[in-house]
């Protein structure tokens, strides 16, 4: 995709946007995944924005899908239904609420969403078996599924992995959000998956390693996994855990917890910095 400079800064915007929605989804004293949901937000404005086929009505066949597999960051995608207007933002200070149509992973309840995700390792599966059926329909449409990087620890992600290249799944891209922290610390001290470039390609994968905060990368990916023949592509994006938060950026503290109000009016100003220099 040749991006001018003035889409490329749209979607920056977009991700501070994200960002922004996301703090407004947890404010201070309310526990949620920060620190996943920021650190996939980049990839999520250009899939949403830059990129994947959407429309008015998010039940139109002809739309690409998009499957959060690591559903407790789902807040990210939360802020691009919204935008999308499938839903009113005067949900997010409902979410994760008896009676909120927002909950803290994704269900097919809510507008927009393709799957129940968030019992990590199953939804690769699920997009796998979604891309073939879409395959049969309208070869146009493609699926894009997000996974974490402490979710590789799970079997049936690799059952996936073996079966998509079998069945030439070239309308299938998945994402791996790598920001080498999980739910307690780092993946590489609880359970290390090493060499994931090789260990993709070796079960016959189009494999492409980004900076998940490049934008102009992230479309260039997304762009190169449209070209590619007979087998899926995965884009392991490197990130960072908390993305744009500094008191949170790299650290296992906020996978899923509460924000000081310090902490929150200190994200609220990182937001303006954030926005001010786009």
């Amino acid at each position: 995709m040749s991006c001018s400079s003035e889409k490329i800064r749209e979607l920056k915007r977009r991700a501070a946007d994200i960002r922004e929605d996301i703090v407004e989804m947890i404010p201070a004293g309310k526990v949620g995944h920060l620190g996943g949901s920021s650190s996939i937000a980049d990839v999520t404005a250009a899939l949403y924005f830059g990129k994947m086929k959407v429309f008015r009505d998010p039940k139109d066949p002809r739309r690409d899908r998009l499957i959060f597999s690591k559903g407790h960051a789902v807040l990210a995608q939360y802020a691009c239904l919204a935008e999308l207007g499938y839903f009113s933002k005067e949900e997010f200070k409902n979410v994760k609420t008896l009676h909120g149509l927002l909950q803290g992973h994704p269900d097919v309840s809510i507008p927009g969403i393709e799957a129940v995700t968030g019992s990590l390792g199953q939804g690769l599966s699920v997009s796998l078996g979604m891309a073939l059926g879409c395959r049969l329909d309208d070869p146009d449409v493609r699926v894009y599924c997000v996974l974490g990087d402490g979710e590789l620890a799970e079997g049936q992600v690799w059952e996936a992995a073996m079966a998509a290249p079998n069945f030439k799944a070239e309308n299938l891209c998945a994402i791996i959000d790598r920001n080498g922290i999980q739910a307690t610390d780092a993946t590489e001290k609880i359970f290390p998956i090493r060499d994931l470039k090789a260990k993709w390609e070796s079960f016959g994968w189009h494999v492409i390693e980004i900076d998940g905060h490049d934008m102009e990368a992230i479309l260039d990916a997304l762009d190169e996994a449209e070209t590619v023949k007979g087998k899926p592509t995965m884009i392991l994006a490197k990130t960072i855990k908390g993305k744009g938060f500094d008191f949170a950026e790299g650290t296992a503290r906020y996978h899923n917890a509460a924000m000081t109000e310090e902490e929150y009016a200190q994200a609220k100003e990182l937001i303006r910095k954030m926005k001010e220099g786009v």
